[in-house]
């Protein structure tokens, strides 16, 4: 199956999910891809924070999260992979909690500007629909991130 540009539903998916992980997730963040490439209805979720649906919950989460981690990116750590609706994305990030206080991990809150700095990998599953993110959900390395944020701590 050809989309109108001539690439399959897999590659025009591929480059759909990575313009979202460079403008949403990159280095800089251009909101306006939410009302660009997320569907209505889209939901993001990880495992470190509550589920996010609709573009003003997720524009909402990303605002608070790079408030709090000024210098915030992700980047791909792998080929993505794609599957018919999905695809498959390897990824490493992080940044250094230099904000405000940040309250949305399930875990427990960061108080203002504590200095801390998270670096962990993980690895997220995209579903597509006409060209629309209506789901992104991702596992990743959590326990990493929270114990270099202090959150919790390995038991000695």
């Amino acid at each position: 199956m050809e989309t109108q540009q001539g690439l399959s539903k897999e590659e025009a998916n591929k480059a759909i999910v990575a313009r979202w992980f460079t403008d949403f997730w990159g280095e800089t963040c251009n909101l306006d891809i939410v009302d660009e490439l997320a569907a209505p209805d889209m939901v993001l979720h990880y495992s470190l924070h509550d589920p996010r649906r609709g573009p003003g919950d997720i524009k909402s989460f990303m605002i608070d999260f790079r408030a709090a981690f000024p210098d915030l990116k992700f980047w791909g750590a792998a080929d993505l992979i794609a599957e018919g609706d999905y695809v498959v994305g390897r990824w490493e990030g992080g940044g250094t909690h230099t904000g405000p206080a940040f309250s949305d991990f399930l875990i427990g809150s960061l108080p203002a500007a504590t200095g801390s700095r998270m670096h962990f990998t993980g690895t997220t599953v995209l579903k597509l629909e006409n060209g629309k993110i209506v789901e992104e959900i991702g596992l990743d390395d959590g326990v990493t991130a929270l114990q270099q944020l202090g959150l919790i701590r390995a038991i000695q």
